[in-house]
């Protein structure tokens, strides 16, 4: 089976190569928004015509990035959407939400300082991750079933169980 991952939110960062080079002995299909900010917003005006008002100019190339965004979502198995520190991303919310109103997996990836404003965007994630290694971790697993090697210190849960160091009440 090839597993489609769609890599939605933040462009300013090497994340998605991250899980591209992390993944690569993977049967995965990555796949992402238009990540040319620039490419993005002129869209609409190039492709349909200019516009006077910015607010039109913006609605012509939002809907043009819809039929993306839309198409590749509901493509998708697996949804990873990442929110960074530095610009907000109400694109990223908005592609989060549409993920998981179509039922899709969704996994988000941000700081932990982040963890309070994304609350209810963590609700509603499988996995929520810190970092973009995390991520191409919860893919291994889920399409091989295999797991990185443990943490320093980790106790695995036969070992708990068994009476050993770890959880007391497991």
């Amino acid at each position: 089976m090839l597993w489609r991952v769609y890599l939605s939110g933040e462009i300013h960062s090497a994340w998605r190569e991250v899980i591209r080079s992390r993944c690569a002995k993977l049967p995965v299909s990555l796949s992402a928004p238009n990540l040319s900010h620039e490419d993005s917003d002129d869209c609409g005006a190039v492709i349909l015509g200019d516009e006077a008002t910015r607010q039109n100019y913006d609605n012509k190339g939002a809907r043009l990035n819809l039929i993306r965004t839309r198409t590749l979502i509901d493509n998708a198995d697996i949804v990873v959407v990442r929110f960074g520190e530095k610009y907000r991303q109400w694109n990223a919310a908005f592609e989060a939400g549409y993920a998981t109103a179509k039922g899709k997996a969704l996994v988000t990836v941000h700081p932990s300082e982040l963890g309070h404003a994304l609350k209810e965007v963590d609700a509603t994630a499988l996995a929520v991750c810190e970092r973009p290694d995390q991520v191409a971790e919860v893919l291994e697993y889920v399409i091989n079933g295999t797991l990185p090697p443990f943490p320093a210190g980790f106790v695995p849960m036969a070992s708990r169980a068994a009476g050993g160091p770890g959880n007391p009440n497991p």
